[in-house]
């Protein structure tokens, strides 16, 4: 019924049609679609026709299995992640270092083929064989600390079980932009309910420490090590277990930090670049101010398409279409200035992996961005869909997955180890 919804969104008649003949089916695929779904008259009109009479729900349905999956996932993490100290392993520090990333998103992704009911056999050994592979890859490598291209293996390690999580979450449906979509929308959603919850869980453990500390028991070492370590990895997991089971919360919060924080974004980077104009400071010369100028970069692109994602859900603010324009104009800014210092500093002392990841990731972001930049640019001059600002994004994600995989294991081959 979500396939024939989806296909006749624009056609009254139709939907009319598929109502009269499943009621109950047609009202649960149109709610599982609503939060995605660009907000017309229409779509607005059949929420209202569903929702009429009811008591606002604040939560779906929890089955008891459910919870319980939820409970063993979180054991099982907090299990992997505790393995240094459980079985007295002497390289701990590396063992984090190579293997967080991979046990977070392996929570993440038992969780999500058990919600996604992914029975079928190809799709479980493709999870299977992915992290495997990909674990059995990072453990073999040398311990070096003093490795350049080891150590980028780490820092793209995490962003390739993410891209790997993501495929899992849209159940392997790499044909359907519009999930692609629906995950980036449900990583801000993350990200929003796990800053909370480290908020809430950072004020529970400081009246818990003390409390103890009152009577006498110093509880502070065996709570950080055990207590915090396993509710930090399982953390990502509870909060997808709110979003899928309580959506009325996430689905009013994240569009308004978006609607909020995208013109505070924008005016901090246009103060920025003014006020790097008279602070002396030469991203040409200055290693570490280049590396902070670059994660600026990331974190500003980050927040564009999260804003763009959300924004795609409602087309009645054309205000933040147009900062979002603006943004993209001049995050393209920053690029080419971080762009013009790295080929600056390949030029005068060298081609090293540092440089060429760092040059790669810059490409790619800034066609990323001039991708976006046009497409907004019709949305707000030529009237053009917000879906087409959209599509961009659904179908530029595979190119940043192609870019982790080359870092993880090209550059050893190029670079060596």
């Amino acid at each position: 019924m979500k396939t024939k919804i989806k296909k006749h969104l624009n056609n009254p008649e139709k939907l009319e049609q598929l109502f009269r003949e499943d009621g109950a089916a047609f009202e649960s695929g149109f709610e599982e679609l609503y939060s995605a779904m660009e907000k017309t008259e229409l779509s607005t009109f059949w929420k209202l026709r569903i929702d009429y009479g009811k008591t606002p729900a604040l939560h779906k349905p929890t089955k008891p299995f459910d919870l319980l999956f939820l409970i063993a996932a979180c054991l099982l993490t907090g299990f992997l992640i505790k393995m240094p100290e459980l079985f007295k392993l002497n390289w701990d520090e590396i063992f984090y270092a190579r293997n967080t990333g991979i046990i977070v998103f392996f929570g993440l992704s038992i969780y999500a083929l058990w919600t996604n009911r992914m029975v079928q056999v190809k799709k479980i050994l493709f999870f299977v064989g992915a992290f495997l592979l990909i674990t059995l890859y990072v453990n073999l490598l040398p311990q070096r600390t003093d490795s350049d291209t080891i150590n980028l293996i780490y820092i793209h390690l995490p962003l390739l079980m993410w891209s790997i999580y993501g495929l899992i979450f849209i159940n392997l449906n790499l044909k359907d932009a519009e999930k692609r979509i629906t995950f980036i929308i449900y990583n801000g959603d993350l990200a929003i309910l796990m800053a909370i919850l480290a908020i809430t869980g950072g004020i529970l453990t400081a009246i818990t420490i003390g409390l103890f500390e009152a009577i006498g028991y110093n509880i502070e070492e065996f709570f950080l090590k055990n207590i915090i370590i396993v509710g930090a990895v399982s953390a990502p997991i509870v909060s997808s277990y709110i979003i899928k089971n309580y959506p009325s919360l996430t689905n009013k919060i994240a569009p308004i930090i978006a609607r909020i924080f995208s013109p505070i974004v924008l005016l901090t980077a246009l103060i920025y670049l003014i006020a790097l104009i008279f602070s002396g400071k030469n991203p040409f010369c200055d290693r570490d101010f280049l590396i902070v100028f670059n994660l600026m970069l990331i974190g500003v692109m980050a927040i564009i398409v999260f804003s763009v994602a959300e924004a795609s859900t409602n087309k009645k603010h054309k205000f933040n279409h147009m900062v979002l324009l603006l943004l993209s104009a001049l995050t393209i800014i920053i690029d080419v200035v971080a762009l013009s210092a790295i080929f600056y500093r390949l030029q005068t002392f060298g081609i090293t992996p540092n440089r060429m990841a760092v040059l790669g990731s810059n490409v790619l972001i800034l066609v990323n961005l001039i991708l976006l930049l046009i497409s907004l640019y019709k949305l707000n001059f030529k009237k053009a869909p917000i879906k087409n600002v959209e599509l961009i994004i659904a179908k530029y994600l595979p190119f940043y997955l192609l870019w982790f995989l080359m870092v993880i294991f090209a550059f050893p081959l190029v670079f060596g180890l």
